[in-house]
């Protein structure tokens, strides 16, 4: 059987980089992982609240956080970032108080960034969420593939591959499907290859998306609000 890595863990150190920066003692280590992901879940969960009225996409290509003895640096990359900068004050002001009254970090100060994506559908996370968004609409899985392929061709990516798993097209058996275009150097180290492994629940069952995306947009990110 193949041996399957994962291609961000395996480009650490290279052309990848940990979307968490700290230290910590061993026996705080799980402390520190699980207030990451309280930091993720409460940024999710709040830009799908205020999303909830409109059919936009959340728009979150990732979430660094970088901690320091007295600071927490939180960035977020985001694609859309429209729908929670339309009152900026109000909005951010209302989500740094929710993430400090869930961490409790009396101690530390809490600061925030969010950066625009120029080419969001260059990212997997924004296409995974666009081609979930499709399936729970009813529209076909092939359809909802190479629409998204087409827009990632837009976004002048060099190659992409999606695969669906999961109870298509409502048949009983489970199954694969996947679709490939361009170059995609998986075996490449230097390659700059994101990738994402996104759930979907729909009315047949949970379907899971994996995208890896080839290309580089590093140099087209721009910070709107500090």
């Amino acid at each position: 059987m193949g041996q399957k890595t994962n291609p961000l863990g395996f480009r650490l150190g290279t052309s990848q980089n940990h979307h968490s920066m700290w230290f910590a003692h061993p026996k705080n280590y799980s402390e520190g992982i699980q207030e990451d992901q309280k930091i993720r879940n409460c940024i999710k969960n709040y830009v799908q609240t205020t999303i909830k009225k409109t059919s936009a996409l959340e728009g979150i290509a990732r979430i660094e956080i970088q901690k320091r003895i007295d600071v927490i640096q939180v960035i977020i990359y985001m694609g859309f970032p429209k729908l929670l900068i339309e009152n900026q004050q109000k909005r951010i002001q209302e989500l740094q108080l929710n993430i400090e009254q869930e961490l409790n970090c009396d101690n530390r100060k809490l600061n925030m960034t969010i950066v625009r994506i120029a080419n969001p559908y260059g990212h997997p996370n924004i296409l995974a969420e666009f081609i979930a968004g499709q399936l729970k609409n009813r529209v076909s899985f092939r359809q909802a593939m190479k629409k998204a392929i087409e827009l990632a061709k837009q976004a002048d990516t060099k190659g992409i591959q999606i695969q669906i798993s999961g109870r298509l097209g409502g048949k009983e058996m489970a199954r694969s499907h996947w679709v490939r275009e361009g170059r995609l150097p998986l075996q490449t180290v230097r390659a700059k290859i994101d990738y994402c492994c996104y759930p979907v629940r729909t009315i047949y069952g949970v379907l899971g998306i994996k995208i890896w995306v080839f290309g580089d947009f590093q140099d087209q990110e721009k910070k709107i609000y500090t």
